[in-house]
């Protein structure tokens, strides 16, 4: 366990280089008012230890690891912006982007192109970013309310879905100029969604009304499983990089679970934390290693 003081946290994820790296993105007074802080971690024999903070005005809420760059990584912020770092430099962004006009909530690198991330925001706005560039090459607006998720798909360049506190989740091409297809995915706001990294048109959502859905695109119309067992909102659900039938998904209830796809039903069950679970990540490297960090200002490395 590591503590991250005085922030709580929102998204941590490791390094897709280097097994022994990952950040965590954090908010001071819970997001709401106040600093935040990125933080560099290095996993040693002993625990989780501090290789760099980046301090910043305002609360982040998402960070992305660049998948072409191994030292680069961005994040979003309470304050709408964008900015990205090169962890081999101190103190400040390497570009910063001021384009959302509200919090954005997630970013998300291309694992494909590996040339671009997305980012979407409390703006209702989804934008694609090339970190070469000094603005947005591309914006959409369909969702009607808040965004909380974006997510590239594994398989194709073009494509990516996001979900919406509008109850909605959507897939995108970015090669033709609207939406492809929206699902009405929960009867609440959907809070997360994933794609599965095997099977291509396998979408998971989570959503305020506790519940987790897995949707086969070709066939939209009803969600293809249904999982119930957590106590209050789902915050974040993740496929594994592992396997195509092992999910896993964080939520209000303070609690992270793994759910089996094939069989039906949760697998592991971890409640260490004592608030919200905001952010969850699986190691490419080790294919047992979970890491989460949450309100209660903790990093915790899980082995399943």
């Amino acid at each position: 366990m590591f503590r991250t003081e005085r922030f709580q946290g929102y998204a941590v994820e490791f390094s897709p280089f280097r097994e022994n790296k990952l950040a965590c993105a954090t908010g001071a007074n819970f997001g709401i008012v106040g600093n935040g802080r990125l933080w560099l971690l290095g996993l040693e024999s002993n625990g989780l230890i501090v290789d760099r903070v980046y301090d910043t005005q305002d609360g982040l809420f998402d960070c992305a690891w660049s998948e072409n760059h191994e030292n680069q990584i961005v994040a979003s912020s309470g304050d709408g912006s964008v900015k990205l770092y090169d962890v081999t430099l101190m103190d400040f962004p390497i570009r910063f982007w001021q384009e959302h006009t509200k919090e954005v909530l997630s970013v998300n690198w291309n694992l494909v192109r590996k040339d671009c991330f997305v980012s979407g925001s409390w703006d209702n706005q989804i934008k694609i970013w090339n970190p070469e560039l000094p603005k947005s090459m591309r914006t959409f607006r369909e969702h009607t309310q808040c965004i909380y998720n974006t997510i590239w798909s594994p398989y194709s360049a073009d494509v990516f879905a996001s979900c919406s506190g509008d109850q909605t989740l959507i897939t995108w091409d970015t090669r033709i100029p609207r939406s492809s297809l929206t699902i009405y995915a929960h009867n609440n706001e959907v809070l997360a969604c994933d794609w599965n990294k095997y099977r291509e048109n396998v979408i998971a959502t989570g959503s305020v009304d506790r519940s987790i859905k897995v949707w086969d695109l070709r066939r939209p119309d009803k969600a293809v499983l249904e999982f119930s067992g957590h106590q209050y909102a789902v915050r974040r659900v993740k496929f594994s990089p592992h396997s195509e039938f092992i999910l896993a998904s964080t939520s209000y209830d303070m609690s992270l679970k793994l759910w089996d796809t094939q069989k039906g039903g949760a697998i592991f069950d971890f409640g260490q934390h004592t608030e919200f679970v905001f952010g969850l990540d699986f190691s490419l490297f080790d294919p047992h290693l979970l890491v989460s960090c949450a309100w209660d200002e903790t990093v915790r490395l899980i082995n399943y």
